[in-house]
């Protein structure tokens, strides 16, 4: 019987290197990689967690809707439910049920040297399926088989995706090869913001202050302190956060 994982892809910023917001000018891909047994305890605090605030679980969970109070987070205007709201967040990102694969693409010095028609979310996805094939092999089981789970862009920007995704398990990276890619890569699930994935909620909640953390890694950071210590480490390396390109 095989052992799965679930791999959540969410991104911060836009991909777009023709014109950005000079005040945020980077596009930062974030996987989050859980085995389907921990998915399901993770589900279930997330949805815990919206009964205890809501009285449901219908609400999706949005980095940006969080922080500006909007769209069904007015609640959050009122301080004591905000003050239980963000240290039930914090008590269940900080967990180490999941593991932090990400990238973050500066904009400006990746333009001054590869231009601008460069795909970046095409990179970032292949630095972050091979971080996620070394990943798994470290758990050291034989038989692991990954489900990719992303939200629906559009029609072009799926297609895009697939073309990428697909083009990554034939050809593989420079480190990896596409047979070791196919060897835990077998199913990639786009899905709509209305079925609220929890796994793709968390991947939100992550990549937000990881890229902050990136645009200013000396600043007040309280959620990336909290979350810092899942990213995939080798040896006390950070192998699972690329900042690109460095200058």
């Amino acid at each position: 019987m095989a052992d799965n994982f679930v791999l959540y892809l969410d991104e911060c910023g836009d991909q777009n290197l023709s014109s950005f917001d000079p005040q945020f000018p980077i596009f930062t891909l974030c996987g989050v990689v859980v085995s389907e047994e921990q998915d399901k305890l993770l589900a279930d605090r997330i949805n815990s967690l919206k009964r205890d605030i809501w009285n449901n679980t219908n609400i999706i969970l949005h980095s940006r809707d969080i922080r500006k109070c909007q769209n069904g987070f007015e609640v959050l205007f009122d301080l004591e439910v905000k003050k239980r709201f963000l240290e039930s967040v914090n008590a269940i990102l900080g967990d180490d049920i999941y593991i932090i694969i990400c990238c973050a693409i500066l904009k400006e010095p990746y333009i001054r040297q590869y231009g601008k028609l460069n795909d970046v979310y095409g990179l970032s996805l292949s630095y972050i399926m091979e971080r996620v094939v070394f990943y798994l092999d470290s758990v050291g089981k034989d038989n692991i088989e990954l489900r990719t789970v992303i939200e629906r862009r559009g029609k072009k920007e799926d297609k895009s995706l697939l073309n990428y995704y697909n083009q990554l398990l034939d050809r593989g990276t420079y480190w990896v090869n596409g047979e070791r890619m196919r060897r835990y890569f077998k199913r990639l699930d786009m899905r709509w913001k209305s079925e609220n994935i929890v796994g793709l909620q968390v991947a939100d909640l992550v990549a937000y202050p990881i890229t902050r953390h990136v645009l200013n890694p000396n600043g007040v950071n309280l959620a990336y302190d909290v979350l810092k210590k899942n990213i995939y480490q080798v040896d006390g390396k950070m192998y699972g956060m690329k900042i690109f390109p460095k200058e």
